[in-house]
């Protein structure tokens, strides 16, 4: 199935961050039908691991080095099958009807 917005979120080494901009994605995900797709270069801090444990239904690419940021989106994107394709931060969170006012603007 085609989702209606792909979320790719690269991440080094900022679980918190990427705890909370996953939780946000879930939260806000306005009836939509999303895929995450979280690329992880090489994070020492357990970052792959506590979204392998908390966010089962996440596509993970866990890179073991930092492949950088541009290669790691890429690799999100080949990873994803949707109509959009959102580049999230990790350290940023999705805010209430923000989904769905972007599927909006671009149709």
């Amino acid at each position: 199935m085609i989702a209606d917005i792909a979320v790719v979120i690269v991440n080094w080494n900022t679980r918190e961050d990427l705890r909370a901009a996953l939780a946000s994605c879930f939260a806000h995900s306005d009836g939509l039908a999303i895929s995450i797709i979280v690329v992880d270069n090489g994070s020492a801090d357990g970052s792959a691991e506590m979204v392998r444990d908390q966010f089962p239904g996440v596509t993970l690419i866990a890179n073991e080095d930092n492949v950088g940021y541009t290669v790691a989106c890429n690799q999100g994107m080949h990873a994803a099958d949707a109509r959009y394709y959102l580049m999230l931060n990790s350290d940023a969170e999705l805010t209430e009807g923000c989904l769905a006012e972007l599927v909006r603007v671009m149709e």
